[in-house]
C-alpha cells in the first residue's frame, strides 16, 4: 500500500512591517490638530496671555498709562486695602452678585419649567424670552434710561428718580440688566430639561407624584451641572459687570453704583493711575479664579466631568 507524499509547504517569508503603523498615523493627526489649533494658540497669547502678564507686572508699579513705569511693589496692593473707594465697589459687586444669583436664576429656571409644561406657542415664548438678550446692551440701556427719567419716563409719574436715588440706583440698575439677561437663562434651563428623560416623569406620575414633586425630585437634580455652572458664570460676570452701570450711572450717585469695574475704569483713564487700576484688575481676576478653582473641585467630586 503506497502513501502519498504531500507537496512540501512553500516557506513563509517573513513580514516586514511597514514604515509609518498605527502609531506614526496617530502622531500626524496629532501634529495636523496642532497646527490646526496654532494661529488659535498665537492670537489667545497676544490678546490675553500677554496683556494678562503685563497687567500683573504694572500692578507693582505707579504707570500713568503714559511714559516709563516705575517699581513700587506691593504699595498698591497695601493702599487698595485701605481705600473706601475699592471697599464700596467690592461691597456692590457682592450684593450685585448676590441679586443675580437668586432673581434671575429663579426666574429662568421657573420660566423654563413652565415652558416645558406647555405644548402650544413654545417658539414663540422663547424668542419672546431671548430677544432682549440679543439687543446690545448700549441701545437697551439708553431705552431704560428714558423710561425711568424723570422728566419724561415713569420717573416723572411716580415723583422719584430711581437711577439719581443713592437708594434706589444700584437696584434699579440691576433691574434693568435683568430684563436683559434672565431670557437667556430660560433658554439654557428649558434646554437642559428637555434632555431629561420623559420615563422618569411617566413613572413619577404612575406614583402619584404631581408637578411640583416632579420639579423638586427630577427636575432640578437632573440639571444640576447646568444650574451650577450657569451659577458660576453667573458670579464670574456679575464681577465683570460694566457696561449697564457705566452708561445709566457711571458709578453715580456719590459712587452709590460704583463696582470694581467702574473703579478700574475710573483710576486708569480719569485719574492717570494705571498701576492701581491693574492692581484692582489682578484682585477681579484673582477672585474669577477662586470661583472657577471651587467649580472645578465640585465637578470631580460629583463626577459631571463624565
Amino acid at each position: 500500500m503506497s502513501t502519498a507524499t504531500r507537496p512540501a509547504a512553500k516557506p513563509v517569508a517573513p513580514t516586514t512591517r511597514r514604515p509609518g503603523g498605527p502609531g506614526s498615523a496617530a502622531r500626524r493627526r496629532a501634529v495636523v490638530a496642532w497646527l490646526f489649533m496654532l494661529p488659535l494658540l498665537v492670537v489667545n497669547a497676544v490678546v490675553v496671555a500677554v496683556p494678562s502678564l503685563s497687567s500683573l507686572y504694572y500692578s507693582f508699579t505707579d504707570w500713568t498709562g503714559i511714559g516709563d513705569a516705575h517699581w513700587v511693589g506691593l504699595d498698591n496692593y497695601v493702599e487698595m486695602a485701605a481705600d473706601d473707594d475699592f471697599r464700596n465697589a467690592l461691597v456692590h459687586n457682592l450684593e450685585w452678585t448676590a441679586f443675580f444669583l437668586v432673581v434671575p436664576m429663579t426666574m429662568g429656571l421657573f420660566g423654563a419649567y413652565a415652558l416645558t409644561r406647555i405644548t402650544r406657542f413654545r417658539l414663540l415664548f422663547r424668542v419672546i424670552y431671548f430677544l432682549p438678550y440679543t439687543v446690545a446692551s448700549v441701545v437697551v440701556a439708553a431705552i431704560w434710561q428714558n423710561l425711568l427719567s424723570p422728566d419724561i419716563g415713569l420717573g416723572r409719574v411716580v415723583g422719584i428718580n430711581p437711577l439719581g436715588s443713592q437708594a434706589l440706583a444700584l437696584p434699579s440698575v440691576a433691574f434693568v440688566n435683568n430684563w436683559a439677561w434672565w431670557g437667556f437663562l430660560v433658554v439654557v434651563f428649558l434646554a437642559a430639561m428637555q434632555g431629561v428623560p420623559r420615563e422618569l416623569y411617566e413613572a413619577a406620575s404612575l406614583d402619584g407624584a404631581g408637578p411640583s414633586r416632579q420639579f423638586w425630585s427630577i427636575t432640578l437634580p437632573s440639571i444640576q451641572p447646568t444650574f451650577v455652572f450657569l451659577g458660576l458664570m453667573t458670579i464670574i460676570w456679575s464681577f465683570l459687570s460694566f457696561d449697564y452701570v457705566f452708561i445709566l450711572t457711571q458709578g453715580g450717585p456719590a459712587g452709590a453704583t460704583d463696582v470694581l469695574s467702574t473703579l478700574l475704569y475710573r483710576e486708569a483713564f480719569a485719574s492717570l493711575r494705571a498701576g492701581y487700576a491693574s492692581a484692582v484688575g489682578v484682585v477681579m481676576a484673582l477672585i474669577s479664579g477662586l470661583v472657577v478653582a471651587g467649580y472645578l473641585v465640585i465637578r470631580k467630586r460629583r463626577g459631571w466631568s463624565a
